[in-house]
């Protein structure tokens, strides 16, 4: 069965040329979670390059299943998952806390560049920083000799696609502030597949997409 990627790519373009942007400069990562194997390796033969996963033991199953292809951590990470997750990882999209970036700068080589994840709404449930100590957060990581190249977030559920486009203004707007005193914060990590198009409108760098791509979710239970 064929994936959605064709369909994805073209509307990412649509939705670029509308506001005046290169889709190039957009880097489409496939969130793999409720895919089987089969259908992550038929995506990547169709030319998709970014696979994203949330939970550590399946990042490393499946960053081993196409060692060839940039893996993105785009999920809360714990701290003892780290030494598993780092050394596969071409970005983390859920820097959180700073603890999890004393973690994150110990080990062999480099570490991985990274994105500090934005709880805008405030919502309890997710994982991420307050906007108001993005700033703090990203100056403490870039202290320990961390590479933070910018914000995630995700926007609140259940409402209208159209409803993220003020949760998406704000992150670029936060972006667009914490630039001015850390010139790497450049990238945008937001959109799924209900609002990548106005994602792609805001300013997002990088769309994390699965159901879009790889079909619908397997229903609970």
């Amino acid at each position: 069965m064929a994936s959605g990627l064709i369909g994805v790519r073209r509307r990412i373009v649509a939705a670029a040329e509308r506001v005046g942007r290169d889709p190039a400069e957009i880097t489409l990562v496939g969130v793999s979670k409720y895919a089987d194997d089969g259908a992550i390796r038929a995506v990547h033969q169709e030319g998709l390059g970014d696979f994203g996963e949330n939970r550590a033991a399946e990042f490393v199953e499946r960053a081993g299943l196409l060692p060839d292809a940039r893996w993105h951590f785009v999920g809360r990470l714990q701290g003892n998952k780290v030494r598993q997750v780092r050394p596969l990882t071409h970005l983390l999209h859920s820097l959180d806390r700073i603890d999890l970036a004393e973690y994150w700068v110990k080990g062999p080589g480099l570490p991985p560049p990274l994105l500090v994840q934005v709880n805008l709404a405030g919502e309890p449930q997710k994982a991420g920083v307050p906007a108001a100590g993005a700033g703090a957060l990203v100056a403490a990581a870039e202290r320990l000799g961390l590479e933070v190249v910018g914000l995630m977030t995700v926007p609140p559920a259940g409402g209208e696609p159209e409803a993220s486009r003020e949760w998406f203004r704000r992150l670029r707007q936060l972006r667009d502030e914490l630039r001015e005193d850390h010139p790497a914060v450049t990238g945008l990590s937001m959109g799924m597949s209900d609002d990548f198009e106005i994602a792609v409108e805001a300013g997002a760098t990088v769309l994390r997409v699965g159901r879009a791509i790889f079909g619908p979710f397997p229903a609970k239970g």
